[in-house]
């Protein structure tokens, strides 16, 4: 574990195991994870169903000891160091469960006077865009406003670093938007942003880091654009009625509603070739689509892979940007 300073990680989680009940009845739900959260940055840990992406959270926000291995936030141990880090630190459950009879700003006061250097009452409103709802009753709120004043009480202590659990569930798009813009100015400033999601263009456009769990281990960690590095390109098109040429590049070729679908590891190749052969043929390539690599892409890989292996770091296993 890296010694506490200003400039070590503000998460770090080494060998980190978490298990339930005990004897035959165990079952280990994380399964000793490596995890580095660096300071002032927005990190996003997705996870496909059952993989400990809950347990793991738990740990690190002091709300259950760790099985095996070890955890630090903030330079503290956030079990033994709860109260002290709990006061540097802000938490965005899925559902806060407000009173309905209290106001956005009674909440918003009452929830203030638990967090010591709390922000403006006002200021918090207006980051939030609450301002205009800051005098009617939490049960008069819609979904996506009530999701606003659970994050502005997460805000409510300047903390430095936030737990973000799914922010913008429930939200319009362009509630959500408003968000994601929310958490770009808080890395900004300096903050740093600890989340999940099950948005996968969220954390695409958000983190600067991912680290996706699968049965209780991180099999995935890096840039979105070293995640999607080995992922193939996806061409579609209306089904022309001569053979395709041969196309560099390709991976496998498929059929989906009418459409043929190429997967590709050289997309400007197999392109370039295939809009020649259109030409040279008088082809119309129909409803042509070519896109790269997403993150929805690897990580529908990881879900299916049932025997994926772990994977610490993609820098150092030679990815890159």
């Amino acid at each position: 574990m890296t010694t506490p300073t200003q400039h070590s990680p503000a998460v770090e989680a080494v060998g980190l195991r978490r298990s339930y009940g005990s004897g035959d009845e165990t079952h280990e739900a994380v399964r000793g994870i490596d995890l580095t959260v660096e300071r002032g940055s927005i990190t996003a840990l997705l996870g496909t169903n059952g993989a400990g992406k809950t347990s793991t959270l738990e740990v690190i926000e002091g709300l259950a000891r760790p099985t095996g291995g070890a955890v630090s936030v903030l330079g503290l141990d956030p079990w033994k160091d709860r109260a002290e880090v709990r006061r540097r630190t802000g938490i965005l459950l899925q559902d806060s469960g407000f009173p309905a009879d209290l106001t956005v700003r009674e909440t918003l006061a009452y929830w203030s006077d638990t967090v010591t250097g709390s922000r403006p009452a006002d200021r918090t409103l207006a980051m939030l865009d609450l301002t205009e709802r800051r005098d009617v009753r939490v049960r008069a709120l819609s979904g996506g406003e009530t999701r606003r004043l659970d994050l502005a009480c997460t805000l409510a202590g300047d903390p430095e670093l936030v737990f973000l659990d799914e922010p913008s569930t429930g939200l319009d798009p362009q509630s959500r938007r408003r968000v994601w813009d929310l958490i770009r100015e808080l890395k900004a400033a300096g903050t740093t942003v600890l989340m999940t999601t099950h948005y996968l263009e969220e954390a695409e456009a958000l983190a600067d880091r991912i680290a996706i769990m699968h049965r209780g281990r991180i099999v995935r960690d890096g840039t979105p654009a070293q995640i999607t590095a080995d992922q193939p390109a996806t061409v579609r098109f209306g089904t022309p009625a001569r053979p395709l040429p041969e196309l560099p590049g390709m991976v496998d070729t498929g059929a989906d509603g009418g459409l043929t679908v190429l997967h590709t590891r050289d997309l400007q190749a197999t392109l370039h070739r295939l809009l020649a052969w259109a030409a040279e043929t008088g082809t119309d390539l129909d409803r042509l689509d070519a896109r790269t690599a997403t993150l929805e892409s690897a990580f529908l890989a990881i879900a299916r892979d049932d025997h994926a292996t772990p994977t610490t770091d993609l820098t150092t296993a030679g990815a890159t940007r």
